[in-house]
């Protein structure tokens, strides 16, 4: 399977947080090679056979993605729904999504709010609420919704969107890069590292529930107790809506090493190490400093004995809504940044950070 196609087929999957299983599934099969583990919060730890006598090094991603869940079935049939993650209202409504329910089956909906025709002059000018949207899956009655789909209260709710590449301007575009580019990236690093020898141990995680709190990210430092992480993120692009001079995100230029956010002030040591990977292999990279946001590096750099961490994003246009876009070459060069930090590691470099 070549990289876009695996790309493809995480994109498409649906893993709201706390239902990740399709995408934990989905990744433990293709990594047949690997010795594969789920926890009970739906993380996988992925791991080569032949462990050394050596540091510990996580590759971590998360499999969820923003979705809702179902809060309840009203009597004309409509679905009530709370958020999974960072949505802004403007986000939400005229949008397709698809339920599935305990069965394990896919039920496709879309969200809707009142129409203009019937809007007071007022409520044209007002944002809708969350609570004033519902999802509409073509029923007329709280019994055909809950008796021939299946639907119950706490079903995962996600984006119906699917996945397409742009060879021209090699940029693909789906649902899910924030993080499904992270699992992809781990999964290739950890094949394309398998036959070679490391002076670490690699250990792929992909982690669940990063959406509502970074959850699984907590549980996982505490479980493999890494010496070194390094985290992968479809993080934010700005090339949209700021200009070329003051842009730290733009798709295509190259991958972004993020100095501090909400959840963590990374280690000048660590950063500017991976920046000298990165200048000795011709990998381009961006730095940013964010006010705001946040990724599991905030977990692995307060566990245990202090982790030192890095967070290397994928820049990615337009994430907590249902379409974004990204580029193959940070794709690309993400994994070739992960590969080369691997095969530099070493028990001394690790303990000067």
């Amino acid at each position: 399977m070549n990289k876009i196609k695996l790309l493809e087929e995480l994109s498409n999957l649906h893993g709201a947080p706390g239902h990740e299983i399709d995408v934990v599934e989905f990744i433990k099969n293709s990594m047949n090679d690997f010795n594969c583990k789920r926890d009970s919060i739906n993380n996988l730890y992925i791991k080569r056979n032949d462990m050394i006598d050596g540091p510990i090094v996580a590759l971590d991603c998360h499999s969820d993605e923003v979705g809702f869940i179902v809060e309840n079935i009203n009597s004309n049939g409509t679905i009530s729904f709370l958020p999974l993650g960072g949505w802004h209202i403007t986000n939400i409504p005229a949008h397709s999504v698809v339920i599935k329910n305990f069965k394990g089956e896919y039920i496709k909906g879309v969200v809707a709010s009142k129409p203009p025709h019937f809007m007071t002059a007022e409520e044209k000018q007002k944002l809708p609420k969350l609570d004033e949207l519902v999802i509409d899956i073509g029923t007329s009655s709280f019994e055909e919704t809950v008796n021939l789909y299946g639907i119950e209260v706490g079903n995962p709710i996600t984006p119906d969107v699917t996945f397409s590449y742009d060879p021209k301007i090699e940029v693909v575009r789906g649902k899910a890069f924030d993080n499904r580019l992270g699992c992809a990236i781990v999964m290739e690093i950890m094949k394309e590292t398998n036959n070679i020898h490391l002076n670490v141990n690699p250990i792929g995680v992909v982690s669940s529930q990063e959406e509502v709190g970074l959850r699984g990210a907590q549980v996982a430092a505490n479980t493999i107790k890494p010496d070194f992480a390094i985290i992968f993120e479809g993080s934010p692009a700005d090339d949209t809506f700021k200009d070329a001079f003051s842009s730290k995100g733009a798709i295509g230029k190259g991958v972004q090493l993020r100095v501090i956010d909400a959840g963590m002030v990374s280690n000048p040591r660590v950063q500017e190490f991976v920046k000298n990977i990165a200048r000795n292999n011709n990998i381009p990279f961006q730095v940013i400093a964010r006010s705001g946001g946040s990724t599991n590096g905030g977990k692995y750099h307060i566990a245990d004995k202090s982790i030192p961490t890095v967070v290397i994003g994928i820049p990615t246009r337009y994430i907590h809504t249902h379409y974004t876009y990204a580029s193959i070459k940070d794709y690309e060069n993400a994994i070739l940044l992960g590969r080369k930090l691997l095969e530099a590691l070493t028990v001394d470099i690790i303990n000067k950070f």
